[in-house]
Protein backbone atom coordinates (compact mmCIF):
# COMPACT_ATOMS: atom_id res chain seq x y z
CA UNK A 1 0.00 0.00 0.00
CA UNK A 2 1.48 3.34 -1.08
CA UNK A 3 0.61 6.72 0.39
CA UNK A 4 0.54 9.96 -1.46
CA UNK A 5 3.10 11.33 1.01
CA UNK A 6 4.90 13.18 -1.75
CA UNK A 7 1.79 15.32 -2.24
CA UNK A 8 1.34 16.03 1.46
CA UNK A 9 5.00 16.62 2.36
CA UNK A 10 6.06 18.52 -0.75
CA UNK A 11 6.49 22.24 -0.13
CA UNK A 12 5.59 24.49 -3.02
CA UNK A 13 8.12 27.00 -4.33
CA UNK A 14 5.82 29.89 -3.40
CA UNK A 15 5.68 28.65 0.20
CA UNK A 16 9.47 28.51 0.26
CA UNK A 17 9.65 32.02 -1.15
CA UNK A 18 7.26 33.31 1.48
CA UNK A 19 9.19 31.49 4.23
CA UNK A 20 12.42 33.20 3.10
CA UNK A 21 10.73 36.59 3.25
CA UNK A 22 9.32 35.86 6.71
CA UNK A 23 12.61 34.46 8.04
CA UNK A 24 14.47 37.63 7.02
CA UNK A 25 11.99 39.51 9.21
CA UNK A 26 11.13 41.72 6.27
CA UNK A 27 7.53 41.54 7.41
CA UNK A 28 6.38 42.75 10.80
CA UNK A 29 3.45 40.37 10.52
CA UNK A 30 1.93 38.12 7.90
CA UNK A 31 -0.73 40.70 7.03
CA UNK A 32 1.74 43.40 5.98
CA UNK A 33 0.22 43.69 2.50
CA UNK A 34 2.50 46.51 1.27
CA UNK A 35 5.63 44.40 1.72
CA UNK A 36 3.96 41.33 0.25
CA UNK A 37 2.82 43.30 -2.80
CA UNK A 38 6.36 44.70 -3.31
CA UNK A 39 7.64 41.11 -3.28
CA UNK A 40 4.99 40.07 -5.82
CA UNK A 41 2.87 38.12 -3.36
CA UNK A 42 -0.82 39.10 -3.25
CA UNK A 43 -2.05 37.05 -0.33
CA UNK A 44 0.18 35.32 2.23
CA UNK A 45 -2.48 32.90 3.44
CA UNK A 46 -2.88 31.43 -0.05
CA UNK A 47 0.70 30.12 0.13
CA UNK A 48 0.01 28.14 3.27
CA UNK A 49 -2.57 25.88 1.59
CA UNK A 50 -1.53 22.21 1.54
CA UNK A 51 -0.24 21.26 -1.90
CA UNK A 52 -3.34 19.21 -2.72
CA UNK A 53 -5.56 22.26 -2.12
CA UNK A 54 -5.82 24.69 -5.01
CA UNK A 55 -8.52 26.89 -3.45
CA UNK A 56 -9.42 27.74 0.13
CA UNK A 57 -12.10 25.38 1.42
CA UNK A 58 -13.61 24.49 4.77
CA UNK A 59 -15.56 21.56 6.19
CA UNK A 60 -18.86 22.18 7.96
CA UNK A 61 -22.43 20.86 8.08
CA UNK A 62 -23.72 20.38 4.54
CA UNK A 63 -26.69 18.96 2.64
CA UNK A 64 -25.90 15.45 3.83
CA UNK A 65 -23.72 15.34 6.96
CA UNK A 66 -20.47 17.25 6.70
CA UNK A 67 -19.77 19.08 3.45
CA UNK A 68 -16.96 20.96 1.73
CA UNK A 69 -17.51 24.70 1.27
CA UNK A 70 -15.70 27.31 -0.79
CA UNK A 71 -13.53 29.61 1.34
CA UNK A 72 -13.21 32.03 -1.58
CA UNK A 73 -14.90 32.70 -4.93
CA UNK A 74 -14.04 29.98 -7.45
CA UNK A 75 -14.37 30.46 -11.20
CA UNK A 76 -15.75 27.86 -13.60
CA UNK A 77 -12.93 25.58 -14.80
CA UNK A 78 -10.63 26.11 -11.81
CA UNK A 79 -9.27 23.13 -9.87
CA UNK A 80 -10.50 23.24 -6.28
CA UNK A 81 -8.82 20.31 -4.52
CA UNK A 82 -7.21 16.94 -5.17
CA UNK A 83 -8.80 13.75 -3.84
CA UNK A 84 -5.96 11.96 -2.06
CA UNK A 85 -5.41 8.83 -0.01
CA UNK A 86 -3.79 5.43 -0.03
CA UNK A 87 -3.27 3.86 -3.46
CA UNK A 88 -4.72 0.34 -3.51
CA UNK A 89 -4.91 -2.47 -6.03
CA UNK A 90 -8.32 -3.92 -6.88
CA UNK A 91 -7.51 -6.96 -4.71
CA UNK A 92 -6.75 -4.72 -1.70
CA UNK A 93 -9.88 -2.67 -2.36
CA UNK A 94 -12.07 -5.80 -2.38
CA UNK A 95 -11.01 -6.50 1.23
CA UNK A 96 -12.40 -3.18 2.49
CA UNK A 97 -15.91 -3.71 3.92
CA UNK A 98 -17.10 -0.11 3.48
CA UNK A 99 -15.69 1.17 0.20
CA UNK A 100 -17.63 4.44 0.36
CA UNK A 101 -14.50 6.57 -0.24
CA UNK A 102 -12.85 4.42 -2.91
CA UNK A 103 -12.16 6.28 -6.17
CA UNK A 104 -11.15 4.25 -9.21
CA UNK A 105 -8.18 5.84 -10.97
CA UNK A 106 -7.25 3.18 -13.53
CA UNK A 107 -8.06 -0.38 -14.55
CA UNK A 108 -6.35 -1.93 -11.50
CA UNK A 109 -5.79 0.92 -9.05
CA UNK A 110 -7.92 2.98 -6.69
CA UNK A 111 -7.53 5.77 -4.18
CA UNK A 112 -8.84 5.03 -0.70
CA UNK A 113 -9.92 8.49 0.42
CA UNK A 114 -11.01 7.31 3.89
CA UNK A 115 -8.32 9.18 5.90
CA UNK A 116 -9.67 12.41 7.36
CA UNK A 117 -6.68 14.36 5.98
CA UNK A 118 -8.35 13.89 2.59
CA UNK A 119 -10.90 16.66 3.02
CA UNK A 120 -11.96 16.33 -0.63
CA UNK A 121 -13.98 13.36 0.67
CA UNK A 122 -16.42 15.86 2.17
CA UNK A 123 -17.72 16.96 -1.24
CA UNK A 124 -21.31 15.73 -1.17
CA UNK A 125 -23.34 14.23 -4.02
CA UNK A 126 -25.70 16.46 -5.96
CA UNK A 127 -27.68 15.70 -9.12
CA UNK A 128 -27.05 19.33 -10.10
CA UNK A 129 -23.53 19.86 -8.76
CA UNK A 130 -21.22 22.83 -9.21
CA UNK A 131 -18.10 20.66 -9.61
CA UNK A 132 -16.93 17.43 -11.20
CA UNK A 133 -14.20 14.88 -10.58
CA UNK A 134 -11.48 14.61 -13.18
CA UNK A 135 -8.99 11.68 -13.27
CA UNK A 136 -5.62 12.57 -14.83
CA UNK A 137 -2.51 10.40 -14.65
CA UNK A 138 -3.87 8.37 -11.71
CA UNK A 139 -4.75 11.52 -9.75
CA UNK A 140 -8.24 12.84 -9.04
CA UNK A 141 -8.99 16.56 -9.13
CA UNK A 142 -12.25 18.28 -8.22
CA UNK A 143 -12.89 21.06 -10.74
CA UNK A 144 -15.58 23.76 -10.76
CA UNK A 145 -18.12 23.43 -13.60
CA UNK A 146 -19.94 26.58 -12.50
CA UNK A 147 -18.86 29.76 -10.77
CA UNK A 148 -18.92 29.07 -7.02
CA UNK A 149 -19.33 31.88 -4.52
CA UNK A 150 -17.53 31.93 -1.19
CA UNK A 151 -19.60 29.99 1.35
CA UNK A 152 -21.32 27.72 -1.22
CA UNK A 153 -21.15 23.97 -0.76
CA UNK A 154 -19.04 22.12 -3.33
CA UNK A 155 -20.93 19.11 -4.74
CA UNK A 156 -20.68 16.79 -7.72
CA UNK A 157 -22.49 13.79 -9.20
CA UNK A 158 -21.09 10.57 -7.70
CA UNK A 159 -22.52 8.46 -10.52
CA UNK A 160 -25.23 5.84 -10.76
CA UNK A 161 -23.20 2.93 -9.32
CA UNK A 162 -22.49 4.88 -6.09
CA UNK A 163 -26.11 6.07 -6.01
CA UNK A 164 -27.46 2.51 -6.12
CA UNK A 165 -24.90 0.97 -3.73
CA UNK A 166 -24.60 3.62 -1.02
CA UNK A 167 -27.52 6.02 -1.36
CA UNK A 168 -29.91 3.08 -1.85
CA UNK A 169 -31.97 4.99 -4.40
CA UNK A 170 -32.74 7.87 -2.01
CA UNK A 171 -31.06 11.08 -3.10
CA UNK A 172 -31.03 13.86 -0.53
CA UNK A 173 -29.42 16.57 -2.65
CA UNK A 174 -32.55 18.71 -2.69
CA UNK A 175 -32.80 19.42 -6.43
CA UNK A 176 -36.08 19.20 -8.32
CA UNK A 177 -34.94 16.75 -11.04
CA UNK A 178 -32.81 13.87 -9.82
CA UNK A 179 -30.49 12.05 -12.21
CA UNK A 180 -31.19 8.56 -10.88
CA UNK A 181 -34.82 8.58 -9.77
CA UNK A 182 -36.91 5.39 -9.57
CA UNK A 183 -39.08 6.59 -12.51
CA UNK A 184 -36.02 6.87 -14.76
CA UNK A 185 -34.91 3.36 -13.82
CA UNK A 186 -38.29 1.90 -14.80
CA UNK A 187 -38.07 3.49 -18.27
Amino acid sequence: MKKQDKILKKVSSKSKELSKILSKKVLKNINDKKTLTKKGINSAEKYFLPDHHFKKVKVKKGINGLGLFAGEDIKKGEIIIEYIGNILTDAETDKIPDSRYIFSISKNYNIDGTPRWNIARYCNHSCDGNAESDVKKKRVFVRAIKNIKEGEEICYDYGEEYFVEFLKGHCMCGVEKHLYSEEKKKK
